[in-house]
């Protein structure tokens, strides 16, 4: 990058100043209060993120059959309001009051209210009362969490089960709040089959959207994964929205859940959620979500009485802490190297734009900065967008193994026909540069050569106009 001239960064915008953002991030499990959202709330503001994936419960809110007190999910629903944000809700988890499993497990994780006709009713009703409640401020639910995983369905993954609760649990929603949207699958497996089984219980006649979760490091699979939910929309005539729902990946290498065991830093941390980001935005997904806001523990798979079941400690968060005894977040909850990119992607794809395809070709030129030539160009990925005010942006970078190799390379792009003052963004820490004649080059009227830029292991940005 010192070939570039440095101009400044990028100023991150508060959540408010956004009015239309197709990026978001979770807010989970403050139905097992593992972390004080009061100390979170306007730091995540902060970042720019629009769209904040909350869970609804059940258990919390409903301690005595028919009572519900909401006062709990109140407080962060308007508190991410009040800050500009939009939460969206997954609907779960059991409820021991009905539930002989549920007493066991903790948080009633896993644990749907589909064996007995009392639990059925309980659980309609709740997710009534919730939808009336939330009238006005809640607009997208999702029916349960990874279903299609055993730690989320604990009697047995049935992908029946799963469509024809959605369905009840839908005509719920939509006899409180008609105006409300029904999100289903919240999927978390490569299992196709299971989604498709899922809609043909009739499921996908009460559904606006399907969600699904996305833990890889790998580029190619998140397309893969997208396009194969969007063909299978297709192949049924499902007219639906698709959000990509929860996806991330860890900062340290000792941490519990997906994706354990890797060789993560904060650093690769960092770069893989502006891959998966960007990826994400190169699609026509409605929103995207990252995974998560906080470290904390996964309590996917504790047991009621047996404190050492979950202190099971996941480093997904942009913001890092510490725990105590009791496995609750705590500490000043600092931001990690991953915060200040989300903050610069926020910022930069903020309201409104168009994916569009760039009149760009890579080629392979010398190259004196690595004593040889550009990069093979076979594993780069590449976007163009296009903002409102005509301006427009390339994205690019070498989508080699994040957990393997620091990458640092140089490339050469043929661009023609695009105005506006050009500058490159580093996405990963928000810094932009100026390009110099050394580098841009018009070869003639309109038509430029960009000789040996930067190329890196994660997403840089070509800008072209007021683009940021």
């Amino acid at each position: 990058m010192e070939r570039l001239m440095k101009t400044g960064v990028v100023k991150p915008k508060h959540s408010s100043e956004i009015h239309h953002s197709r990026i978001g991030i979770g807010f989970e499990k403050l139905d097992r209060d593992v972390f004080d959202p009061e100390k979170a709330y306007d730091k995540i503001a902060n970042t720019g993120v629009k769209w904040v994936r909350i869970q609804s419960g059940w258990q919390k809110t409903e301690k005595v059959k028919g009572q519900y007190n909401f006062e709990w999910l109140d407080k962060i629903v308007d508190n991410l309001l009040k800050r500009g944000m939009k939460p969206w809700m997954c609907l779960c988890y059991g409820n021991q009051l009905y539930d002989d499993m549920a007493k066991t497990v903790f948080g009633a994780v896993g644990c749907p209210p589909i064996y007995t006709e009392e639990a059925r009713n309980a659980w309609s009703a709740y997710v009534s009362a919730l939808a009336e409640h939330f009238k006005g401020r809640i607009e997208y639910y999702e029916v349960w969490n990874e279903p299609d995983g055993k730690w989320c369905w604990k009697n047995g993954v049935n992908a029946k089960e799963y469509g024809e609760f959605v369905i009840a649990t839908a005509k719920a929603i939509r006899q409180a709040d008609s105006s409300a949207k029904v999100v289903g699958g919240a999927v978390c497996h490569w299992d196709m089959h299971y989604l498709y089984e899922a809609l043909m219980t009739g499921m996908k006649e009460h559904i606006d959207a399907i969600s699904y979760h996305m833990y890889t490091p790998k580029d190619i699979q998140r397309f893969e994964r997208f396009y194969s939910i969007k063909g299978l929309c297709q192949a049924l005539n499902l007219d639906v929205e698709i959000i990509q729902g929860e996806s991330g990946s860890q900062s340290r290498s000792d941490g519990a859940g997906a994706l354990k065991g890797c060789s993560w830093t904060p650093r690769k941390q960092a770069k893989q959620l502006a891959r998966q980001i960007m990826i994400d935005l190169m699609t026509d997904v409605k929103f995207t979500s990252y995974f998560s806001s906080m470290d904390m523990i996964e309590a996917l798979n504790g047991i009621v009485g047996d404190k050492s079941s979950y202190l099971d400690y996941g480093y997904f968060g942009v913001l890092a802490a510490t725990f105590d005894e009791d496995g609750f977040a705590t500490g000043d909850y600092t931001p990690k190297m991953s915060y200040t990119t989300l903050q610069t992607i926020c910022s930069v794809f903020a309201d409104d734009f168009t994916v569009t395809e760039f009149p760009v070709l890579p080629v392979q030129a010398e190259s004196r900065r690595v004593f040889g030539r550009d990069m093979d160009t076979t594993s780069l990925i590449k976007g163009g967008f296009k903002k409102p005010n005509g301006s427009f942006a390339l994205v690019y970078w070498n989508s080699c193994d994040l957990l393997t190799t620091e990458f640092e390379s140089t490339i050469t792009f043929n661009i023609v026909g695009i105005p506006g003052k050009v500058q490159l963004v580093d996405l990963l820490t928000g810094t932009i540069y100026d390009i110099p004649e050394s580098i841009m080059k018009e070869t003639s009227s309109n038509c430029y050569i960009f000789e040996n830029l930067p190329v890196t292991d994660y997403p840089l940005l070509l800008t072209f106009g007021d683009f940021i």
